[in-house]
């Protein structure tokens, strides 16, 4: 089954009950790991980017699922179920995270150096024109092509 077409069916099968309880869909992996296949789905508050996810909201999306995906069954093999929270250190993947988290601090990882380094931290400016834009410490807009990023996590800050 195509990893698109099971993102889908999570979304239509959770849309109005995370909706309901003040969550959202952030991402959906089915993957394969040694013989066994694990579909994660991610899952996190409503707007508020200090807001997280508990136990008890990621309980209540894996019940439904799991009887909404038995009910259904539209993916052949067997596999693990598990509903998390994208944590604090959450990997920014499409434009509404990356416009949900603008102004907090990130850690861009790129594929090849630029200068001799290949981790930049800076304030998240935004995805401006297929560019991650960051502000260092000294105040000075860096832009990274999409295509030369192979990460942009939130940074933790302790």
């Amino acid at each position: 089954m195509a990893k698109k077409k099971i993102k889908e069916i999570i979304e239509e099968i959770a849309f109005d009950f995370m909706t309901d309880n003040g969550l959202e869909l952030y991402n959906v992996e089915f993957l394969k790991e040694g013989r066994d296949w694990f579909l994660r789905v991610y899952i996190d508050k409503q707007g508020a980017e200090d807001d997280y996810v508990d136990t008890d909201d990621c309980e209540k999306v894996s019940r439904l699922l799991s009887e909404k995906l038995d009910e259904l069954d539209p993916i052949e093999q067997n596999y693990y179920l598990e509903v998390s929270s994208p944590g604090m250190d959450r990997e920014l993947l499409t434009p509404k995270h990356f416009e949900k988290f603008t102004g907090k601090l990130v850690e861009v990882k790129l594929y090849k150096g630029v200068d001799g380094k290949k981790l930049y931290e800076g304030v998240l400016v935004g995805l401006v024109d297929g560019n991650v834009v960051i502000k260092d410490e000294d105040d000075k807009e860096l832009m990274f092509p999409l295509d030369q990023v192979a990460k942009t996590n939130l940074a933790v800050v302790f």
